[in-house]
């Protein structure tokens, strides 16, 4: 694993994240029950990340309300946590898997082993998250992925409500979604690497054709 070290939002951290798999868009390919999705969900994440790193920008605002929000909530979240626990969090801008295809941007992680995931639910969400006592199904995937991306032991998450008692969960890597997410990462790539490489030839073709049109006009004094 890779530790990036810029701010999240940023737009060296946008620039970073473009065409990877990020752990907070991963339930686009694997379901919280550990299974490898088909059809057009995992089709349109493959279109959205092989044109952002085939453009060089993605059309997402990293500067989004809820965005904000979440990070204004973590200054307060985080030093909680902290206290509570006793444990040390490392504030990192993003991780990224040895072989370069995925990457989670955790809100921090936690000696050598844990990371912590801060969620700052609306209340209905807050209250149903404590009495489940267990991860939303919507952040299951998030929370597994950065486990695989990071292959950390454990993860830490935080359900932290200006309306009830704050909530901490312990995660450990399940299994059958890591196999899926494996399995799912996989076939992600091989799509991807065959998309690209002929757009990529598409347009190197396309430059070379232009570049002897021009070189021709020139020879004949007309450029």
């Amino acid at each position: 694993m890779k530790i990036l070290t810029m701010p999240q939002g940023s737009s060296e951290w946008t620039t970073a994240r473009l065409g990877l798999i990020t752990a907070s868009e991963a339930d686009a390919l694997v379901t919280p029950l550990g299974k490898v999705k088909t059809g057009e969900a995992p089709e349109t994440y493959l279109i959205k990340k092989v044109c952002e790193k085939f453009l060089g920008y993605t059309s997402g605002d990293a500067s989004s309300f809820p965005i904000s929000q979440g990070q204004m909530i973590e200054t307060v979240a985080i030093p909680f946590f902290e206290f509570t626990t006793g444990l040390s969090v490392n504030r990192v801008g993003l991780c990224l898997s040895d072989d370069n295809r995925s990457a989670c941007s955790p809100d921090g992680l936690i000696g050598e082993d844990g990371g912590l995931e801060v969620k700052s639910p609306q209340p209905e969400k807050a209250l149903k998250t404590i009495l489940a006592g267990a991860v939303p199904l919507e952040h299951v995937i998030q929370v597994q992925f950065s486990l695989y991306v990071t292959q950390r032991a454990w993860w830490k998450y935080l359900s932290f409500s200006m309306h009830f008692s704050p909530l901490i969960i312990h995660v450990e890597p399940d299994p059958k979604i890591q196999v899926a997410i494996k399995e799912a990462v996989a076939l992600f790539g091989e799509r991807f690497d065959l998309i690209y490489k002929k757009l990529k030839a598409d347009k190197d073709a396309e430059n070379t054709a232009a570049n002897a049109a021009y070189a021709e006009r020139v020879a004949k004094g007309l450029a």
